[in-house]
Order: C-alpha cells, then sequence, then structure tokens
C-alpha cells in the first residue's frame, strides 16, 4: 500500500471521528479540499500524521476547535463580486418590496462580510426595518466575528469599491467607525440579524424564508451534500423565493434542476419554481 493511499485512509478515518465524537460532518465534503485543508492542519499544529492528530482531537476539545479553523478556512469580503449585488438591485429588490415582510438565510455567513454587505444594501433600498436575516455558519469562532463586525481598515479600504461598483448609494464610510486601525460596522445593521448555528450537512430547515444566500459554500461539498442543500433550500423558500449562489456555483445539474429557475444567470441567481 503507498504513503498516500495510507494518508487517504488517516483521512478518512479522522473525518468519522470527528462526527462521532462532535457531531460534526465533513464525510461529503469535498476529498481534495478537505485533504488540503487536513495537511495545512498537520503543518501547523506540528503532528506527525493525521493519526497523531486525529489522537489530539479525540483526547482534546481545545485541539478540536483548533482543527475546525482549518477545516472551516473563512475566505470572504464585503459586496464580493460586485455585478452580483448590482443584479440583486435590479432584479431581485423590486419584488422583495411586495412582501410585507422579509425573512433572509445567508447560509455560511463565515466572519460575517456578506451579512453587512446584504444589510447595508437592504438598508439602501428601504428594506432592513422589515427584514429578519438568519445568518448561520458551523463555525463558532466565525459566528462570533461576524457578530461583533469589526474588521481591519486595510480590507475595508478594498471592500470600499467592491461597494462603489455594487451600486450602492452613500458613502461606505458611513457604515462603520474607524478605531485603533479596524472598522467597527453600525451596531444597528445587526439589529434584525440572529447568528446561529447551523449544519447544511446534518440539520434541518428552521423557517420559511423570501430570499437564501448561499455563495461560495457549495463549491466545498461532493454532489451528494450539495442535493442536500439544495432540498433544505427548497424546503425553506416560500414561493417563488429566491436563491443566490457563488460565482462558481450552479443549479443546472444537482437533483433541483427543474425546481428552480433562473432569475439572472449569469450571477447565479433562481427563483423557487
Amino acid at each position: 500500500m503507498t504513503e498516500e493511499r495510507s494518508t487517504d485512509i488517516e483521512i478518512r478515518l479522522l473525518i468519522e471521528a470527528v462526527y462521532l465524537k462532535y457531531s460534526y460532518d465533513f464525510r461529503d465534503y469535498a476529498g481534495a479540499s478537505i485533504k488540503r485543508r487536513i495537511h495545512h492542519a498537520l503543518h501547523q499544529t506540528e503532528c506527525v500524521s493525521v493519526s497523531a492528530l486525529q489522537e489530539r482531537v479525540l483526547h482534546d476539545p481545545t485541539a478540536f476547535m483548533q482543527l475546525l479553523q482549518y477545516l472551516t478556512i473563512p475566505v470572504s469580503e464585503m459586496f464580493r463580486d460586485p455585478e452580483h449585488y448590482l443584479a440583486i438591485r435590479r432584479d431581485v429588490v423590486p419584488l422583495l418590496k411586495t412582501y410585507p415582510s422579509l425573512k433572509v438565510w445567508i447560509a455560511g455567513c463565515s466572519t460575517g462580510e456578506e451579512v453587512y454587505s446584504l444589510a447595508i444594501l437592504l438598508r439602501e433600498e428601504g428594506l432592513l426595518d422589515r427584514t429578519i436575516i438568519y445568518a448561520t455558519d458551523i463555525n463558532p469562532g466565525s459566528l462570533e466575528r461576524a457578530r461583533q463586525g469589526i474588521y481591519t481598515m486595510e480590507n475595508v479600504r478594498a471592500y470600499t469599491g467592491n461597494y462603489q461598483r455594487a451600486g450602492g448609494l452613500c458613502s461606505f464610510a458611513d457604515y462603520y467607525t474607524a478605531a485603533y486601525g479596524n472598522a467597527i460596522f453600525d451596531s444597528s445593521l445587526r439589529e434584525n440579524v440572529t447568528f446561529a448555528d447551523h449544519s447544511l450537512a446534518t440539520d434541518s430547515v428552521f423557517s420559511e424564508t423570501q430570499l437564501i444566500s448561499c455563495r461560495n459554500v457549495l463549491i466545498y461539498f461532493n454532489k451528494k451534500l450539495q442535493d442536500r442543500a439544495f432540498g433544505l433550500f427548497h424546503e425553506s423558500l416560500c414561493h417563488r423565493g429566491f436563491l443566490v449562489l457563488g460565482s462558481k456555483e450552479t443549479l443546472e445539474f444537482s437533483g433541483y434542476a427543474h425546481s428552480f429557475d433562473a432569475l439572472a444567470r449569469r450571477e447565479r441567481i433562481y427563483r423557487k419554481s
């Protein structure tokens, strides 16, 4: 048996152990992505093998939380893919305005950049006050950062250009206070936001929603888990509700391809059939 094959077996055992011990299910995540992240964790934790990492994780919850940071590496930015937000303003907002109240689910919200981006957009369109936003993720560390709404000024300067290209109606600086090299975002943006732990791999639907945004999450899932997620979204969305995906994600080859219509295909915005 080759060393690579042995390592693949060790990784499968580690992922199974994490599920049995901590109920975090990575078994249907894309193999190449999980393998890459575990190798990164090995380097950072100075474990000599995946089996050594498994032993540490099984006997030390702190070690598991450390591993979780590597398995759910947050990669996000505000108003990422500005044309996506332009399409929401153009194609989705006019229809959202017909609802007396709104519920929005941001699945896989990571450290909150998308939460604040969407909250700003909804405020500028006069919808935030009548919207409840559910922002969910499996990483409690990321959720805590999202709750705080504090980001480095270096990043926020880059986000400003995104905001402007996304059709922003104000000065981006109106939404945060600069202090000690950080930008602290206006707490009123999250007044109607509920941050909650939720796994697309194991948990069920918790509310009926008019809009779901799940961007750059499904690329880390295999097809089986992608279809499970699409099933949750379909169940959660109200009649003719909206689903927004990342630029490299699509419904078209899933088991739910015929359950949604493409509203803005290039920007990956769909509407429940």
